[in-house]
């Protein structure tokens, strides 16, 4: 078996006649480029094979110790690409694809020597790719929302950027350790993101109920506010906006299991038949709502319940809180017990379980009773205070939903023992 990084000792030959074929590649898309646009452009089908060869023979004499040789081929092809550009400029065309791609294929060439073969066919095959699909390219720019680019920024900092360089160590006597507070970050905003472009995606086409369940991904309560807030411009679809926020709370309890099971699976395992029963239950409830067809309204206005796909600050809140929730619950644990920590979770439930149930199953004893009771009294609260949320904003169907809240919440008592 080869290994990564080891690199193919094919013979000289064979990396000329891969240094050719790679500079016709690239030439043979940019002469195509050249028919089609009827305009003159930097080299063709035989300009790139040739600097493709340049690069190839300019790393045979650095071989040669001729250390100069390299340097010198790459500004010859420089200052070729400039005089090129500087005619576009002249004619009042922009744009360097061409001058640029050239530079590449020179150092293409260089690498079929010098390096790894892979790196350089691969080099050489992207550049022709990127080449080619000028107009797919141009066609996903124009598409691209400008909020959601941002979002998406804003995700591989804090994915790619604040983790790597958080201190693996754990601080304080409550054993605070920056880095495992920001992998919860990272994991409840990976959700959220993604819930959040399965409801673009989805939820316009196939009705409120799918944007119930999508958006419980990223947020239930969310949901249910947004669509309580509905009913008051649209009263007349009052009842399938009560089908859409029980679907949403019962992708909670689903959203909930996957969290703990990634973080403790005995945990997971001891709530599984629990959360899935309750999700169930709010499925059922969901059903037993009768109105208007969904299909009827498809194509009448509605909000979306998320706006927008990540922000900072909601981040910067989830880890203040999963940090200030930690803390909290030792303390309610050592100096008031079993009724601290159940009085914090009934709190922790009037806004966001998630920070407060992460912040439990890294408990030392996260798979006791005690444990268990109280995510489960957390997950109580909030589904009472999402019955309330909606029911006060949607009058129409304030005591239908009331009723079907105050059942649900009911069916987790018997869950406690």
């Amino acid at each position: 078996m080869i290994e990564l990084g080891t690199v193919f000792e094919w013979p000289v030959g064979v990396r000329l006649v891969l240094a050719l074929a790679l500079g016709f590649l690239v030439g043979l898309e940019r002469e195509s480029a050249r028919t089609d646009n009827r305009r003159l452009v930097f080299g063709g089908v035989r300009t790139f094979p040739i600097v493709s060869l340049l690069g190839f023979a300019c790393a045979w004499l650095h071989q040669l110790d001729v250390n100069w040789i390299l340097p010198v081929g790459l500004l010859s092809i420089l200052v070729l690409g400039a005089v090129s550009y500087a005619g576009k400029l002249r004619e009042g065309r922009l744009g360097a694809t061409s001058e640029v791609a050239a530079l590449l294929t020179f150092l293409v060439g260089a690498m079929t020597l010098l390096t790894d073969i892979r790196l350089a066919t691969a080099l050489g095959v992207i550049n022709t790719i990127l080449l080619s699909e000028k107009a797919t390219l141009e066609t996903f720019v124009e598409r691209v929302d400008k909020v959601e680019f941002l979002a998406t920024l804003r995700f591989l900092l804090v994915t790619f950027i604040i983790y790597p360089v958080l201190p693996n160590t754990e601080f304080t006597a409550y054993h605070l350790n920056p880095a495992h507070i920001w992998q919860m970050v990272i994991l409840v905003s990976s959700i959220g993101f993604v819930g959040y472009f399965l409801v673009k995606k989805f939820g316009p086409r196939a009705g409120l109920w799918l944007s119930g369940l999508l958006g419980g991904i990223v947020s239930s309560t969310a949901v249910s506010v947004a669509m309580g807030r509905m009913v008051q411009h649209q009263p007349g679809r009052a009842v399938e906006a009560l089908q859409a926020a029980l679907l949403a709370g019962s992708m909670m309890y689903l959203r909930v299991l996957v969290l703990i099971g990634l973080f403790n699976f005995a945990l997971a395992e001891a709530l599984a038949w629990r959360l899935a029963a309750l999700g169930l239950l709010g499925l059922l409830l969901a059903a037993s709502t009768s109105g208007r067809k969904l299909e009827t309204a498809l194509s009448e206005e509605r909000p979306t319940p998320v706006h927008n796909p990540f922000e900072l600050r909601p981040a910067l809140i989830f880890a203040v809180l999963f940090v200030a929730l930690t803390v909290l619950t030792d303390v309610a644990k050592a100096h008031f017990g079993h009724a601290g920590i159940c009085s914090l979770a009934g709190l922790s439930g009037l806004v966001d379980v998630d920070p407060f149930i992460l912040s439990l199953v890294q408990h030392p004893v996260a798979t006791s009773p005690l444990i268990r009771q109280v995510i489960l009294v957390a997950l109580l609260s909030n589904t009472v205070m999402k019955g309330v949320y909606f029911g006060v904003l949607a009058q129409p169907v304030r005591r239908g939903t009331l009723l079907r809240y105050l059942l649900w919440a009911a069916a987790h008592l018997p869950l406690l023992v």
